[in-house]
Formats: structure tokens, sequence, C-alpha cells
């Protein structure tokens, strides 16, 4: 049962057997892609649109096709441009109500925030695009203290109000932009519109997968986990796995054994972090390796046959890139196609493999 849900997951996340050919394409399918890590985001789009490489990604940024900000969960996201709207209406009561507590013990009230907004829309109007640090230190000259978090909550605040979002990338920093001028159309959604729309982008891309999984992945109660479903209910089918209903998209084909194949995800990846339970790809005893110290950082994955079986970490060198693979176990027969697919990795970073080695 368990390669099952894995096959459908990794079919269903277009990780496998992905036939899109545009960054916007995957990021549309699946609604909504974890970005708190740039360069290992930019992996997760090009890993599932396999003719794409990092340009192409950077230009779509720019092409205003995809969007970088806080929605789900409070967590940096790739978000189609046209739905960054309803989703920050979707998320945002819960989630400014749910930080209350911290802005005041970093004593941010409400009309010191109204002020930051003030001068950050002030900075950015016109089409402006400015580094995080440029606008951090307006906010400076203004004599707002932005340091011990201060302004990361800051932007954070700002992105939640529908303000700003990330534009494109300025050399290895990512700029700032009002989201009115960067994205000036956008779908306007219901809250119950913006549940079922949800629900079905998530059970169509992650499926097979639970109410409860959504819920977690959404960042929404579980009775409005239970309210989208039941809207898109028409579009979806389910199955009952040792004794849970599962759901996923009764209008896509069912995987083949082919699907499963040898992968290098990138942390913080949808395969792992869609779910609220990680049990059908990932032993419980692995499970602390793929975040060591329990730190909240997720490192890069090979997943053979649809299960997590090593980590990868690579290092970017002036002329190219070092590679280095630390399996949980022997990799035997799939050894050299995770070789492979870290060729696929340097590939769409456009550089070179200068050093490849496992370490066990």
């Amino acid at each position: 049962m368990k390669n099952m849900i894995a096959n459908h997951r990794l079919y269903n996340q277009r990780i496998a057997g992905s036939r899109l050919n545009k960054p916007e394409q995957v990021v549309e399918e699946l609604g909504a892609i974890q970005a708190q890590d740039y360069m290992q985001a930019v992996w997760a789009i090009g890993l599932r649109s396999p003719s794409t490489n990092l340009a192409d990604i950077e230009r779509a940024i720019a092409d205003r096709k995809i969007i970088l900000t806080w929605t789900l969960r409070g967590t940096l996201h790739f978000v189609p441009a046209e739905d960054v709207k309803w989703m920050l209406q979707l998320s945002a009561p819960r989630l400014v109500a749910q930080t209350k507590r911290r802005m005041a013990e970093l004593g941010l009230d409400d009309q010191t925030l109204e002020r930051c907004r003030e001068i950050i829309v002030d900075a950015l109007k016109g089409g402006k695009q400015m580094d995080r640090s440029v606008l951090l230190q307006l906010i400076e000259e203004e004599g707002i203290y932005t340091g011990n978090q201060r302004g990361y909550h800051m932007l954070w605040n700002s992105a939640y109000q529908g303000l700003i979002c990330f534009g494109p990338m300025n050399g290895k920093q990512q700029t700032i932009v009002l989201l009115e001028e960067w994205v000036p159309d956008y779908r306007e959604l219901s809250y119950e519109r913006s549940l079922q729309e949800l629900a079905l982008r998530y059970f169509t891309a992650r499926g097979l997968a639970t109410v409860q999984d959504f819920a977690w992945w959404a960042g929404i109660t579980l009775t409005d986990a239970r309210r989208g479903l039941e809207s898109a209910k028409k579009e979806l089918q389910s199955e009952y796995i040792a004794g849970s209903e599962f759901w996923m998209s009764s209008h896509r084909l069912a995987p083949t054994d082919e699907d499963s194949g040898v992968y290098l995800l990138p942390g913080f990846d949808e395969y792992i972090l869609g779910y609220k339970d990680r049990s059908a790809v990932l032993e419980p005893e692995t499970a602390p390796l793929i975040v060591p110290g329990n730190n909240g950082i997720f490192l890069p994955m090979i997943v053979v046959g649809g299960q997590v079986v090593g980590t990868w970490k690579r290092t970017f060198k002036k002329k190219g890139i070092e590679i280095v693979i630390h399996p949980f176990g022997e990799l035997g027969d799939a050894e050299e196609a995770v070789f492979k697919a870290a060729e696929r990795y340097a590939a769409f970073m456009g550089l070179p493999i200068l050093k490849m080695s496992v370490f066990r």
C-alpha cells in the first residue's frame, strides 16, 4: 500500500513522468510550492519541468508569471500570479491573529506596523524594485529599529496586508515590489470558493492524501478543510487505505510502475512537506536524518522507488558543482541512476559537476 501511495504522489506531483515544459505550468498545477530556500525552490520547479533550467524560472519570475511571497502557513511559497490575492485573503486573517503575541514581544504595535507600511509603500511606488536590506535601511532612517527579527516581521506583515511581494533577483539578492503594481490582474474569489479551489489543486497535485494532510498543508482548520473537500468532491475520487480515506483527482490516469524512478529532490520539497503524515514515503527511523537536530531545516533528499533513501548536498565552486550523496543504506543498482539524477540537476544549473562522491 505504501508503494501505491508513493507512486501516485510522484506522478500527481509531476516528479515522475512530467510533460510540463514551462515553470508557470508547474506552479499552477501544484497551487503553491514552498520556497523559503530560494535555490532549493527553483529546483523543485525545474525537477517537475524537465526541459527548463534556472534561467527559464528566473525569467518567469521577472515576467510576473509566478510570484514569490508569504502565503500558506506563514511561509514563503511560489504561487501563480493570478492566484496570489485570493490565497492571501484566505490565509492572512488567521495568520495575523496568530502572530499578535509575537509582534507584541518584538514591540511591533499596530501604530508602528502601519508606519512601516507607509514607508515601504512610499519607497516602492512607481514600479521601484528594492533589495530587502535597502528597504529596511529606509525604515531605520525613520527611527524604527529593524534588528532582532523586527525587520523580517515588518515585511511579513506588509505581505499579508497585500502590499508587497518579491520581484526579480538583483544579482544574488531578492528584490521587493508593490504587489498591486507587480500583479495588476488577479482573480477574486469568495472565501468558500477559495476553499474549493485550494482543495481541488491540493488533491489533484498531491493525491493520494487525506483531509488532515490538506488542513496541515493549507494552514487552515480541519473544519474549513472538510468544507473545501466537500465542495470539490465532484472532481475527486477516494479510496480507503488502512482505515483512512485518501483522495485524488478523478481525471488523472493511474501511474505506471516505470514512474517510480530515482530522483534528487530539493530540501523542503512538497513531496514531504505537502503532507502531515509522511510515513508512506519516509520511514520513522530515518525521518530525523532529513531534519538533523529537528531544527526545521529539511535537507535535499534522494528518492528511489518512491521512498526517501538518503540525502545529498551540493557545493558551488567557481567552475562548477561538487555533489556528495549520503544514502541511509546501500544504493545497490540504484547508484548509477542517482548519479544520472545529479547530472540532471547540474544541467539545470548550467554548471559542470567537478566532483561527485558517496559518503556512507
